[in-house]
């Protein structure tokens, strides 16, 4: 089964005699990735091992290496106890070009103390690290010492045992604009998998008060949400990707599909919505549609055009973490 990925999000593509690529992701005291970067060929996997304490692999560019690039990938936090030392978090990003990739992780200052990553870098690596520890930190960088918040409560998975349900979404299909089914209930330690069909949607954490945008850029608290990205699939398409989240908490779970004006056709989900109250699913749903939608019709750009999966399909620290594409 297709899964961040990461879900990201993204087209996951099959190549022949891949070679896979382990990067360690931090570690007790370690503000880095081992090692720093890589040379990969099209279709070769690179898989993040994401270790203590709590850190990202965010897709950045070359000229601003501690900034989020727009449309980008991003494992979102993925905190590691420090009694952890086995079944440890992975994200893997099949590269389908030769073109640098540019990562970096967005806790706190880490980026401005060097903690970079490239794909293909060519002779650039030195002044990509050079630059990031020259830059200021970004607005969008979290504080060594704060999580995110547990509102959108989504976790990465190592690799443990389940305790919950699994909630099956249908995204999308031909000629469809909808989540099927849109509106669920869910346990904590549940999963809620959500499985990509034709043509090209996405799903992403929103507000009940802002239904068509990302929670990232309404939030006033530094939420950032989860956000597949884009996966485009062709007609005839048989193999679906697919995108996890765990749920850690029963507060009510708001998203959208951020291609044009999928939303304000009513392309939204949630999860938990009380349904006796003001704010349940046909509310939003409503508001969705009163909006209008999303101004941002964006694709990924050539560069983003990594598929992020993982191997790790369980989630066990709590706040919000790694959502990713399982395969």
């Amino acid at each position: 089964m297709l899964f961040f990925t990461v879900a990201s999000f993204l087209l996951a593509f099959k190549y022949a005699r891949a070679a896979t690529v382990e990067v360690v992701v931090g570690g007790p005291g370690v503000l880095k990735y081992t090692p720093p970067f890589v040379n990969a060929n099209t279709g070769d996997v690179v898989r993040f091992i994401f270790k203590q304490k709590n850190h990202t692999a965010t897709q950045s560019s070359f000229e601003s290496p501690c900034t989020p690039l727009a449309n980008g990938f991003d494992s979102d936090f993925v905190p590691v106890a420090d009694g952890v030392t086995s079944g440890f978090p992975l994200a893997e990003f099949t590269v389908v070009n030769s073109n640098p990739i540019w990562v970096y992780c967005r806790q706190g200052n880490h980026c401005q103390q060097g903690m970079v990553f490239a794909i293909n870098p060519g002779d650039k690596f030195a002044a990509f690290q050079a630059a990031a520890t020259g830059a200021t930190p970004s607005p969008s960088a979290t504080s060594a010492s704060s999580q995110p918040s547990p509102t959108t409560s989504v976790t990465t998975a190592p690799s443990s045992t389940p305790s919950g349900v699994d909630h099956k979404i249908i995204v999308g299909g031909p000629n469809i604009l909808s989540y099927s089914p849109s509106n669920i209930t869910a346990q904590v330690g549940d999963t809620i998998t959500f499985e990509f069909h034709q043509k090209n949607h996405t799903i992403t954490a929103s507000s009940f008060d802002a239904p068509c945008r990302a929670l990232a850029l309404t939030s006033s608290t530094g939420q950032v949400g989860f956000d597949s990205g884009f996966n485009p699939l062709a007609d005839g398409a048989t193999d679906f990707p697919t995108y996890t989240i765990r749920v850690n908490d029963t507060n009510p779970i708001w998203a959208y599909c951020r291609q044009g004006n999928h939303c304000g056709q009513g392309m939204v989900f949630s999860a938990n919505a009380v349904e006796s109250g003001p704010k349940n699913f046909a509310a939003f749903q409503a508001l969705a549609k009163q909006l209008n939608g999303t101004s941002s019709t964006t694709q990924p750009s050539s560069d983003a055009q990594v598929a992020i999966t993982s191997l790790s399909r369980w989630a066990l620290f709590g706040g919000l973490g790694l959502v990713l594409f399982f395969l």
